[in-house]
């Protein structure tokens, strides 16, 4: 979890590779400006801390980062840096300092201005441009050594300024602690309107902070559970289009709409497989569920579970060699891990209470669920063998788990009593780091549920 020695020639993040363009930006490093700061040996350490002290998540959570932040520039540039800060300040891990608002410009900080503020690092950048092309220069600072970790130009159209402003918090999360950011992320939900028991629901979209919402689908149908492809700008999710409900590929950049898999009954609990050639889903068969695969390319169907029972929510690991789901076989609904192929299922939820909607972690080693017992709600982790269980959240509803890019946060679902009546909504989308602290809620502009948080953009 320690970041890593400064690499100019590397830029961290995915498809943005030395000098290289991803998604209508292109890339380039700057050389590095190292200069040691005064009262530091040369050839010191690389991390954050005083002397070049590497840092942890584990620590980060308990003392948060202090860093420096100064403007980017007059307009965009003060905005793309309050999106950095934003971002930073929203995981837990970091304390973006108000006092370096207006501290900015290019070349070598003043390191021990920023010493005295009580900083660790600084995120210095200029911005620049014309005719709707804006050019990001970025330099990531050791306060303590004087050197640069990070140096990258991104040159884009001017209305992409934020998902830059995003790809730069993404780099200073993992120049600072070692793992992936996922601030260049979507969340996918179904959002609500009107009384409760006449709500209109539509497949919704927005960044990963709340920006940039925007609807897919009109209301006129009830949608629920969707869920983003590993690779492609597409969603799978059920609708109960034309009073019958199945499962739905939606592609993103057309809005087209297709069934996926014919079923007697009703198809739902979409999830794609790792490698995204294939969808996991349930489909009803007499009085309970079995679990289906439907391949992408040819449509053709396997059966993975007869048991009779409800069998329900499947998700892959991450290798994708084994899949969870939940079942009511042994009498109430309980987690289980099969592989991929079917088969045998061994149990793994023994806690008091109903288990239900498990998701795997993208890091293989936790877990994620929805419990309900008599104390109402609880969303929690366990590993993959059932041990260590832990509840992280809890109350009168809090559902639908899903685990950001590098396994680190959890969105998912929170209702108040107060919307158990029939006027309006108190549905709302929250997040809480998987260690249990860092609970907040996460601004939807009305009322949500079911939340899918996508992979980092390409």
């Amino acid at each position: 979890m320690s970041y890593r020695t400064p690499d100019t020639n590397r830029l961290t993040r995915r498809g943005l590779i030395a000098s290289g363009v991803a998604g209508g930006i292109v890339a380039h490093p700057l050389l590095a400006m190292a200069q040691n700061a005064p009262g530091s040996a040369p050839g010191a350490g690389n991390g954050a801390g005083p002397g070049g002290a590497e840092i942890t998540v584990d620590q980060a959570r308990t003392a948060p980062i202090p860093i420096a932040i100064p403007s980017f520039g007059p307009g965009v540039g003060d905005q793309m840096s309050q999106v950095i800060a934003n971002d930073l300040a929203g995981c837990g891990l970091f304390r973006p300092l108000s006092a370096a608002a207006s501290a900015g410009g290019a070349g070598v900080p003043d390191f021990n201005s920023y010493k005295a503020m009580g900083a660790q690092a600084v995120a210095q950048g200029t911005t620049s441009g014309s005719g709707g092309a804006v050019r990001v220069e970025f330099r990531l600072w050791n306060v303590f050594t004087g050197q640069q970790l990070q140096g990258t130009a991104y040159t884009t159209s001017g209305g992409n300024w934020r998902r830059i402003a995003h790809i730069i918090a993404d780099v200073i999360y993992e120049r600072m602690l070692g793992d992936k950011g996922y601030f260049d992320t979507r969340i996918c939900y179904v959002s609500l309107a009107g009384p409760r028991s006449h709500a209109i629901t539509k497949l919704a979209i927005m960044d990963q902070d709340g920006a940039n919402a925007r609807s897919l689908t009109g209301g006129e149908w009830l949608v629920k559970t969707p869920r983003f492809h590993p690779t492609r700008d597409e969603i799978a999710f059920m609708s109960y289009a034309n009073d019958r409900p199945r499962v739905y590929l939606f592609d993103l950049g057309s809005g087209r709409q297709q069934v996926l898999g014919e079923f007697a009954g009703i198809s739902f609990a979409p999830r794609f497989s790792p490698d995204g050639n294939a969808v996991v889903m349930s489909a009803t068969h007499g009085g309970g569920s079995d679990i289906y695969t439907v391949e992408l390319g040819s449509g053709s169907k396997r059966q993975l579970t007869n048991s009779g029972a409800i069998d329900t929510s499947p998700c892959y690991s991450p290798d994708g060699g084994q899949i969870v789901f939940n079942s009511d076989r042994g009498g109430s609904p309980q987690l289980y891990i099969m592989g991929a192929g079917g088969g045998d299922a061994r149990r793994i939820s023994y806690g008091s209470g109903q288990y239900g909607s498990p998701v795997w972690s993208p890091r293989g080693d936790l877990i994620a669920f929805t419990r309900i017992g008599s104390g109402g709600f609880s969303i929690g982790v366990m590993a993959p063998d059932g041990t260590g269980e832990r509840i992280l959240t809890k109350g009168f509803t809090v559902e639908s788990p899903t685990f950001c890019p590098n396994g680190r946060v959890l969105a998912y679902c929170r209702q108040s009593a107060a919307g158990a009546g029939g006027a309006g909504f108190s549905s709302s989308l929250a997040q809480i780091d998987i260690a249990g602290f860092n609970e907040r809620s996460l601004d939807t502009q009305g009322g949500a549920q079911a939340p899918a948080w996508s992979p980092l953009k390409g």
